[in-house]
C-alpha cells in the first residue's frame, strides 16, 4: 500500500466515525469526505443512487458503485447533479463546502478520507478495489442504544432484509428476528443492529488483520497516544496542528453531551460523556441490550464496562 492509499473510517451510526474522521483528518494533507453511501447524501460528492442504510457492496453489485467511487477518490465534482438537487439555501452552503474540499483536494494533491459508518459491511471491498486503509471504531452497545434513545433514531431491518448478497453472506440466520422486530422498539433494534455489525467486525480480525478496530471509549479516555498511535499506522503526520486540534474536541471545557440539533458536532468532553448510557438507560434497557448482544460483546467489552 501507498502512503496516499485513501482512508475509510466505518462503524456504526453514532459510534464516534465523525469525531475519528475529522481527527484524522486534521492533517492538512487530507481530504474529509463524509458519508457517500449515506442515503440522503449529495449528488455532487457521489453521484450512484444509495437505497438503503448499510449498502453492501461486493464483486456482483460492484458495476453500480465503483465507477462513482473512482470519481471521488479523484476529487470529480458533480457539479450540475448536485445544483440539480438543491432544494434550501443549506443545500447551497453545503455545496459550497464540498466544492471547496474537491478543488482543495485535487488542486494539493490531498490523501481522501472518506467517513462513512453505512459502509462497515462493505468494509472489504473498500479495502480490496480501492486501496483503502480502513479504521472501524466500536462503541458499547449500550453506549449506542442510549444514544438513539436520546435521538429518538429508529431503525428499519428491511434495509438489510431487501439486500440479498447481505443477507446470503452475512445475516440469513438472522431473518426471523429482524422480521419480528417491534418498529417502535428502539433499545432492541439498536441492539439487533449493533449485534450485526459488530459480529461482522469482530470477524475482519482474521480476515483482514490489516483493519485498524479501535474503541470510542479507549480514545476517549486518552485521545492524543490513541490517535498518534493511528496517525503513526496510517501513515499521517502527527503534526503540532493536528494535536491541538485533537486537544480542543475532546478537553474538559467541552460540553459533557451534545445537544439533539448539534449531533455531529466534534467537540465534546469526551471523558465525562463515556457514561451518559446509565443516566439514559432504564436498567431493564441496559439488561435488553446486554441480552440480545449476547455473543458478540465480549470480543469488545468486559462485565467490567457495563
Amino acid at each position: 500500500m501507498s502512503e496516499l492509499d485513501p482512508i475509510l473510517v466505518a462503524g456504526s451510526h453514532r459510534s464516534g466515525t465523525t469525531w475519528v474522521g475529522k481527527m484524522l483528518a486534521a492533517d492538512a494533507d487530507t481530504a474529509y469526505i463524509s458519508e457517500p453511501l449515506n442515503v440522503l447524501r449529495r449528488p455532487g460528492v457521489f453521484r450512484a443512487p444509495v437505497k438503503y442504510w448499510y449498502t453492501y457492496i461486493t464483486g456482483e453489485n460492484e458495476a453500480d458503485y465503483l465507477p462513482a467511487f473512482r470519481e471521488l477518490l479523484n476529487f470529480q465534482y458533480h457539479t450540475w447533479l448536485e445544483i440539480k438537487s438543491l432544494r434550501s439555501i443549506k443545500d447551497f452552503l453545503r455545496m459550497g463546502r464540498d466544492f471547496r474540499i474537491f478543488f482543495n483536494g485535487n488542486t494539493h494533491g490531498q490523501r481522501a478520507l472518506i467517513k462513512d459508518p453505512f459502509a462497515v459491511f462493505s468494509a472489504p471491498w473498500f479495502a480490496k478495489r480501492l486501496n483503502c486503509k480502513v479504521v472501524l471504531t466500536a462503541r458499547h452497545p449500550a453506549g449506542f442504544a442510549g444514544s438513539l434513545k436520546r435521538l429518538g433514531w429508529n431503525y428499519d431491518f428491511n434495509n438489510l432484509l431487501n439486500q440479498p448478497f447481505l443477507m446470503r453472506d452475512h445475516l440469513e440466520a438472522d431473518r426471523a428476528a429482524m422480521e419480528a422486530m417491534n418498529k417502535s422498539d428502539i433499545i432492541s433494534q439498536a441492539a439487533l443492529l449493533w449485534k450485526f455489525i459488530y459480529r461482522f467486525v469482530h470477524s475482519t480480525r482474521e480476515s483482514f488483520p490489516q483493519f485498524h478496530i479501535v474503541r470510542h471509549e479507549d480514545l476517549a479516555r486518552d485521545p492524543i497516544p490513541g490517535f498518534q498511535s493511528l496517525y503513526q499506522s496510517l501513515g499521517l503526520n502527527f503534526t503540532a496542528r493536528a494535536q491541538s486540534i485533537i486537544e480542543n474536541s475532546s478537553n474538559s471545557e467541552n460540553p459533557a453531551r451534545l445537544a439533539r440539533n448539534k449531533t455531529h458536532s466534534v467537540k465534546l468532553d469526551s471523558r465525562a460523556s463515556l457514561d451518559n448510557w446509565k443516566k439514559i438507560l432504564s436498567a431493564d434497557e441496559i439488561s435488553r441490550v446486554r441480552n440480545i448482544t449476547e455473543g458478540v460483546w465480549p470480543a469488545f467489552y468486559t462485565d467490567a464496562d457495563w
